[in-house]
């Protein structure tokens, strides 16, 4: 194969590369439930706090935007270490992905390209396999652009790339809003209606409780209730009640998604859910003896709060 055809072929392999990296990373941050998603398979499978999880998904989603960069502008630095950093980040998913099939089995998505495409730890290994023999052919054959002051592009590019994910979405305030007086009385009278077959086996009106009001076809509600499952995982003790609304059709999807079979639900009516809670939800509500004492969201909601909270008189 002529020297130039041969060395082409390497360069539009190198974008060919770059775009999976970019699409990759794109797909974890283009909506806010994207994102939430892989922040909460990191604490629901690697078991780490929410803080330095949020902080672990941007800092990975940074890496793969600069490298996807970097691949596609055929940079690769001296001694090619851009293209054997790509390797080494493909290994890196590789094993997580190894974990997780042996923790979770193959029919769970490996949140890859987040919710735009459901890949199992399987397919993925195939892709990542197939991945790393490019990368390979690419660190022995092709030497990319070499230009002086090169590190001065990778610098900013990179600098950009990880930086951007943080800037997108920042760490939240986990500090939930809390209700000036004793704040407001919540009628829950609806859930322990005569005759109502799910209604909560634990008595609302007392203690302390966080109440989540989700709707089925809300998915942004589906994000309250997988991070709640999580949450509840970690800690089983936690007092958390799902209410939901909704159609048939759209149940099952629901708690197949969050997972959220790990915590007591109650179904309403339409209008009488509506009518306690309004139009926008989730509404997730800290309730005290019926009282609704503090209100938060499912970006902020937090479980080192809850849990000092519950430890807490008020």
């Amino acid at each position: 194969m002529p020297k130039k055809l041969a060395t082409a072929l390497f360069a539009l392999l190198s974008v060919a590369m770059g775009l999976l990296f970019l699409y990759s990373a794109f797909s974890k941050v283009v909506t806010v439930s994207s994102y939430e998603t892989f922040r909460y398979t990191i604490v629901e499978y690697i078991h780490i706090p929410w803080i330095p999880a949020a902080i672990l998904a941007c800092f990975m989603i940074g890496i793969e935007f600069a490298l996807a960069a970097l691949l596609i502008l055929n940079i690769y630095g001296r001694r090619k270490w851009v293209a054997k950093s790509a390797l080494a980040l493909i290994i890196v998913f590789s094993v997580y992905l190894v974990y997780l099939w042996a923790l979770m089995g193959d029919d769970v998505n490996c949140g890859c390209f987040g919710d735009a495409i459901w890949m199992s730890p399987s397919t993925s290994l195939i892709k990542n396999a197939i991945t790393a023999a490019v990368l390979l052919l690419l660190i022995k054959f092709h030497n990319g652009l070499r230009f002086r002051r090169d590190w001065i592009v990778i610098l900013i590019l990179g600098i950009a790339g990880v930086v951007s994910p943080f800037i997108m979405y920042p760490i939240p305030d986990s500090s939930p809003e809390w209700i000036k007086g004793k704040g407001f009385k919540l009628d829950l009278s609806s859930l322990y209606a005569p005759g109502k077959t799910d209604a909560p086996t634990t008595d609302l009106t007392k203690g302390k409780h966080v109440i989540a009001f989700v709707s089925l076809s809300c998915p942004h509600c589906q994000m309250a209730a997988y991070k709640m499952h999580v949450m509840k995982v970690k800690n089983p003790s936690l007092p958390f009640q799902l209410v939901y609304a909704g159609k048939d059709k759209y149940k099952a999807e629901f708690f197949k998604k969050s997972k959220a079979t790990n915590m007591p639900a109650t179904r309403l009516d339409a209008d009488t859910f509506t009518g306690l809670v309004g139009w926008s939800w989730p509404v997730i509500y800290l309730v005290k003896d019926g009282w609704v004492v503090a209100k938060t969201t499912y970006v902020q909601m937090d479980q080192g709060e809850i849990e000092k909270w519950l430890k807490q008189p008020w």
